[in-house]
């Protein structure tokens, strides 16, 4: 199969692309720089620059079994000002629509797009348990992922199965949120953000991975599909079963307070309140490796 990766170079291309070509499959990766996807990547990956002409793209597309959409500018780094919120709209939205008008250029459409999108989608949502049939939330992450999976799924009418992958804080070695947290974790000075009762979708790297191949192959996945792990946790529990693992104690709260003057309305990004469980993933039969905390966090940091 030959899979068009868009993101190939982040966190979650890269792992991907990986496991893709261990199962033997052909990849082309869409990405910013031939030099940094080069050395990233490996020689074995067919490159197409983000800038290339229209019908280069379209050509890539041809080739193409399976299209996975990644990229997408940090939601973190810096305040949401309308600078920031036209590139966050621009690196997903425009993006998206730009693949899926050259997917219907092609002679032949890829059987099958995964596009990503967030569960920011359901907005700040306090306990209320969400799966992949709740209502999207308010607010400008809310509307982003909402605008971001109606381009995607325009893709459907050219007879492409389409896949909304809602992923929640992604777990990985090498980077990722983890690796951003676990300076201050190491030297005992971690703690919960704001009031810590704010519940954080997380799922591990592998189990994502995994998810992202199934959903290549089998049919049956198709539509919104939360890349969460089984059990959500509070932030509290979060930051204790990281400090628990790490040996380290975990009780320095970050105050709401500080987050909001530190990131303004990014900070909801870190606040707000998502109980995701993936319905749709147990419904089809797909099996976590990392279903609870601990055991996602012993691999990444003790194995």
């Amino acid at each position: 199969m030959n899979v068009f990766i868009a993101g190939g170079t982040g966190f979650i291309g890269r792992a991907l692309t990986l496991r893709l070509k261990r199962d033997g499959h052909s990849v082309t990766a869409l990405t910013r720089s031939l030099d940094k996807g080069r050395s990233l990547l490996g020689v074995e990956v067919d490159l197409l620059e983000a800038s290339a002409s229209d019908e280069a793209l379209i050509a890539a597309l041809e080739r193409a079994d399976a299209v996975v959409n990644l990229a997408g500018e940090p939601i973190l780094g810096g305040r949401w000002d309308e600078a920031k919120k036209r590139r966050l709209r621009r690196s997903r939205i425009d993006l998206t629509s730009s693949l899926v008008d050259a997917m219907a250029k092609t002679t032949s459409p890829p059987k099958v797009l995964i596009s990503g999108s967030a569960v920011g989608l359901y907005g700040n949502r306090g306990d209320e348990i969400l799966t992949e049939a709740s209502r999207p939330g308010a607010g400008f992450l809310a509307d982003l992922c909402r605008d971001w999976e109606a381009a995607a799924m325009k893709a459907e009418s050219h007879g492409t199965r389409v896949v909304l992958l809602r992923t929640g804080v992604v777990l990985g070695r090498g980077g990722g949120a983890l690796d951003q947290m676990l300076p201050p974790f190491r030297f005992g000075l971690g703690g919960p953000l704001g009031s810590g009762t704010q519940f954080v979708p997380w799922i591990h790297l592998d189990d994502l991975i995994e998810m992202v191949a199934v959903a290549i192959g089998e049919e049956a996945f198709a539509g919104p599909l939360n890349g969460s792990a089984p059990n959500p946790v509070t932030f509290r529990d979060f930051a204790s079963g990281l400090g628990e693992v790490l040996g380290r104690p975990a009780f320095l709260p970050v105050p709401k307070f500080a987050l909001k003057l530190l990131f303004g309305q990014a900070s909801s990004v870190l606040l707000d309140s998502q109980r995701v469980l993936p319905k749709r993933a147990i419904e089809l039969g797909f099996g976590f490796r990392f279903p609870d905390l601990k055991s996602a966090l012993r691999d990444l940091l003790l194995d």
